[in-house]
């Protein structure tokens, strides 16, 4: 009888496996070819002689209402030429990363057909990490010096809980955040379920765009925080239902829950364990129990109000 059983459940796991391996055998024949262009090495190894030409090739990088000296003085800015430096030794080489870009480019495209891929640009921002990602009509810039590693000493004044998140193995599922926006409905309703409905999508498409990415980055978690989150699943929610908080429309409760912070605020002894974004972590984990019950398209899926989504997800945290 054991050896039955087994031999169902290997075979379940193979047919499991094939199935997987076909559909992103699929997906990886969508044509999704695009243009990368790296200005940053472009413009570290720039001089002032060479300004005119680089503000007729790429006018985008050079506002007017900027003097030509304010070019001339960044090319040989101490802090600028320490950046092209950390960025050239992170990122001496592009293939890696188109390679990453053009099979989440194929995922976007497998599940939404009227995406187009983008002309890529990537360059420096003295290390502007609240738009490391920048998404403009057909162009998507990446700012590499916000990708330089977690401890990089570029970044030895920023907060840990933003520092975390600036590494290499984070820039992909940054730029699916980033596209994930264009695709889903921004709530009507106020209310906190709304809320973490919403991250929840974003979330879930990071698991259909990028499913060799493990669950931590896709959520810009450490693998602790990823870890407290898992094991702390009930109890988050039952703090959320037993305070009533589902249909709070309060904003105080995204700075609690939702938005990035160094810890969620529970105002309990343990917050300081937490991670912050749990509530995201939570609608993350209703939007998934909603489409392992419901047979629904991913447009569809991102059309749903969150009300309706919960009902239907019939969601239990697990234990």
């Amino acid at each position: 009888m054991n050896k039955f059983l087994l031999l169902i459940l290997v075979t379940i796991l193979l047919v499991g496996c094939t199935s997987k391996s076909n559909l992103e055998q699929e997906i990886s024949k969508i044509p999704a070819d695009f243009e990368m262009i790296r200005f940053d090495k472009v413009f570290a190894g720039a001089t002032a002689a060479d300004l005119p030409h680089l503000k007729a090739q790429y006018p985008l990088f050079f506002p007017k209402r900027f003097d030509d000296s304010i070019w001339e003085q960044r090319m040989v800015d101490t802090l600028q030429l320490g950046l092209n430096e950390a960025v050239l030794e992170v990122f001496p080489s592009e293939e890696k990363l188109e390679e990453e870009l053009q099979a989440l480019f194929q995922h976007i495209k497998y599940y939404f057909e009227d995406f187009d891929t983008p002309k890529v640009y990537t360059t420096t921002s003295d290390v502007d990490y609240k738009n490391k990602v920048i998404l403009a009509d057909s162009l998507l810039i990446i700012e590499l010096d916000t990708y330089l590693g977690s401890d990089h000493y570029f970044y030895s004044d920023i907060s840990r809980y933003i520092t975390k998140t600036m590494k290499p193995t984070m820039l992909v599922s940054d730029v699916a955040t980033a596209y994930s926006r264009n695709y889903i409905e921004v709530p009507r309703q106020r209310s906190f379920m709304a809320q973490m409905i919403y991250f929840g999508k974003e979330l879930y498409l990071k698991d259909i765009w990028l499913p060799s990415t493990n669950d931590a980055l896709k959520i810009g978690y450490t693998e602790s925080e990823m870890q407290w989150a898992q094991e702390n699943e009930a109890y988050i929610w039952s703090y959320f239902v037993e305070g009533e908080l589902l249909y709070d429309t309060s904003v105080k409760l995204a700075g609690r829950f939702i938005n990035p912070a160094p810890f969620s605020k529970f105002k309990l002894e343990l917050d300081n364990e937490s991670p912050g974004m749990v509530g995201r972590f939570i609608g993350w984990q209703i939007v998934r129990s909603y489409m392992e019950k419901n047979d629904v398209s991913i447009e569809k899926l991102m059309a749903t109000p969150a009300d309706e989504l919960f009902k239907n997800s019939k969601y239990k945290p697990k234990k």
